[in-house]
């Protein structure tokens, strides 16, 4: 029986008929607003998410907005969903906002993910020891630049998205200065920059990520995080600071604005089934970042290829 009503479903979408489910429509003629964040794998998460929407016959806006703000927008009902969140720096508002029952988490996007310290494999040559993260005490000044001396020079996460990488380095007693990337892309400049150039790089980075399958870096070895190394200065070899330890493990999950489910019971389940592996994902940020191809062809695609797949979550309303 399941089978046959995705079959029934996947049909009926591919040859433009209207499909009946379970799960109520709702407003189906109002935008649904999904926000568009600051790197190219939300976009694509966002994109997919309201692409499969629209195959279900529902009107979707792209909304483009900060990280961090996104939640207040979200909370007052003028962003109905942001499709890639990062518990390991999920900001503070996401939290407020959660609490205060406004915003929802509805599960997991769907990819493994990683955050932590990277660096070229050419970088081990100019810090011994690597990837100890001990081995950063002794080799800081090959890192300094004229911003940062007599510190080294850490790349840390656009401002918006938080500041892991300064915690971190307060946490550790690292002789570190944090410098905020202006973007995704910066990022990937200055990885590429050092690369070329063979000049020191240290950079907070995460994966899926295209960049990771391109260039050869390495994860610079931390202390297993545990939830006492965020609480309890006592834990860890800092006595004085909580985070002396590794990002926490990352979990990637979907938030809706709180009244997305009964204005558009069937959107709300057909989100919650959506699910992006870390292969395709990675495929099409390549396409993206590395081909120059636009986030709507390269999703399109996607839809064109696995109509088995989205079909799977629009059944899911059924």
């Amino acid at each position: 029986m399941i089978r046959r009503v995705i079959t029934m479903a996947a049909l009926s979408l591919s040859l433009g008929l209207t499909v009946t489910f379970a799960a109520d429509m709702g407003a189906k003629d109002e935008p649904i607003k999904l926000s568009i964040n600051e790197w190219t794998g939300q976009h694509i998460s966002a994109h997919i998410a309201g692409e499969t929407l629209k195959k279900a016959g529902y009107n979707v806006e792209y909304v483009t907005a900060g990280y961090d703000a996104q939640f207040t927008a979200m909370a007052d009902g003028e962003i109905h969903g942001a499709m890639e969140v990062w518990s390991s720096n999920a900001p503070d508002l996401w939290v407020k906002m959660a609490d205060a029952g406004k915003v929802e988490d509805i599960g997991e996007t769907g990819f493994d993910a990683r955050e932590g310290f990277v660096y070229p494999l050419h970088v081990k040559e100019m810090c011994p020891g690597l990837p100890a993260w001990e081995a950063l005490k002794e080799c800081a000044a090959n890192f300094a630049t004229a911003e940062t001396l007599p510190e080294g020079r850490l790349i840390d996460y656009p401002a918006d998205w938080g500041t892991p990488g300064a915690d971190r380095m307060k946490g550790l007693a690292l002789p570190f200065k944090a410098v905020p990337a202006g973007s995704e892309g910066a990022l990937i400049s200055e990885l590429k920059s050092s690369i070329a150039k063979k000049s020191p790089l240290l950079m907070v980075f995460w994966q899926p990520h295209w960049a990771l399958a391109e260039y050869d870096v390495e994860w610079v070895d931390m202390p297993k995080a545990e939830d006492a190394c965020f609480e309890d200065a006592s834990w860890g070899s800092n006595p004085n600071e909580v985070n002396d330890c590794d990002f926490a493990a990352s979990r990637v999950f979907k938030v809706i604005w709180s009244g997305l489910g009964e204005k558009w019971p069937a959107a709300l389940e057909i989100l919650k089934a959506v699910k992006i592996s870390t292969g395709d994902q990675q495929v099409m940020m390549a396409a993206i970042d590395q081909n120059g191809g636009k986030v709507e062809d390269i999703v399109a695609e996607w839809m064109a290829n696995n109509e088995g797949t989205w079909s799977e979550w629009v059944a899911a309303a059924n």
